[in-house]
């Protein structure tokens, strides 16, 4: 076997995340335009279609890992995944732009965040999430998108002005468009690129962590998931800047969602998955962040500059604690 030195380890990783963000953009925008020819609503969109799409990366890293025993790569990934979502993407985006948050993600979708990362907590809680507990988790992401589907299809059968209300978008947004054999090819062509990207950067990762002495867990919960949440970022700023609010927040919240109960469980059910005592940590990160995101978005149903600057700033400042050994 040949060895290769850190600088090449970390040179695929970088290819791996350009793989994996234009792999994913391919893939997301071929399933948006499946999803608009069925007429779904902009915020629907958001939390199913555009959040599974980005989160393809998080899946075939914590599948690939699963598969080849890197336990520790699988759960951190989901649950740094998680954090980086809330706290760096969102931050930064109402950075850039006050976001303001439709009634309905506030309550339906944030009381559904909360509610994922209890459950994914209870399964990750002593260190080992079995098949069962991954066949439960799937069985709970399968029945939240299946509601989202059957209410964004009364809404949208309704009227017009109600599903606008899906965070403030106008009537072009549930606009029944073709979906071209063309669309098909780009949805195989990005599927393929993010499974092949995700391969390639498990194994660099997996050897970056053993050749500069940093645990396979920091490594997955910091640079594997701020790479496979690279879509997740690229998407959510494009549609903030394009005005698609439901889009933007929809796609972190289903994504967070997605991770700890969809990938998390499917990612279990083909090998059960043992993690190691930092993952503890790692958890209550993620709760204390999805607590206070959702108690900011709550309290004005938007995300303010000065909010996000904190979020933005506490995962740098777990970045550097991780990377320096001194949490998990």
């Amino acid at each position: 076997m040949v060895r290769v030195g850190p600088i090449v380890q970390l040179g695929v990783i970088l290819l791996s995340v350009l793989g994996l963000w234009i792999g994913a953009r391919l893939l997301v925008d071929a399933v948006v335009r499946l999803a608009r020819r069925f007429g779904l609503s902009d915020l629907t969109i958001g939390l199913t279609i555009v959040a599974m799409g980005t989160s393809t990366p998080e899946l075939a890293v914590s599948v690939d890992a699963a598969l080849k025993g890197a336990g520790d790569i699988a759960v951190a990934n989901v649950l740094g995944s998680n954090i980086y979502n809330l706290a760096f993407i969102l931050g930064v985006i109402s950075l850039l732009k006050v976001i303001p948050i439709a009634e309905s993600l506030v309550h339906r979708d944030g009381i559904a965040l909360l509610g994922s990362t209890l459950a994914g907590g209870i399964a990750v809680f002593d260190l080992r999430v079995t098949r069962l507990e991954g066949v439960l988790l799937t069985g709970v992401f399968v029945a939240y998108t299946g509601y989202l589907l059957r209410a964004s299809q009364s809404t949208s059968t309704g009227s017009t002005t109600q599903a606008s209300g899906d965070g403030g978008v106008d009537s072009s947004v549930t606009e029944r468009i073709p979906f071209r054999g063309r669309d098909f090819g780009l949805l195989l062509g990005g599927l393929a690129l993010v499974l092949v990207s995700g391969d390639y950067m498990v194994v660099a990762a997996s050897g970056l962590a053993r050749g500069v002495g940093i645990s396979e867990w920091v490594i997955g919960g910091t640079i594997v998931a701020a790479g496979t949440s690279t879509p997740e970022f690229a998407v959510s700023l494009v549609a903030i800047q394009r005005g698609s609010r439901g889009v933007s927040v929809g796609n972190i919240v289903g994504s967070n969602i997605y991770n700890l109960t969809g990938i998390l469980g499917v990612a279990a059910v083909i090998r059960p998955l043992v993690a190691r005592g930092l993952a503890l940590e790692t958890l209550a990160w993620v709760a204390g962040v999805s607590l206070l995101m959702v108690a900011a978005l709550w309290t004005k149903r938007e995300l303010s500059r000065t909010e996000g600057a904190l979020f933005t700033a506490s995962e740098i400042v777990r970045w550097i604690l991780g990377i320096l050994g001194l949490v998990g």
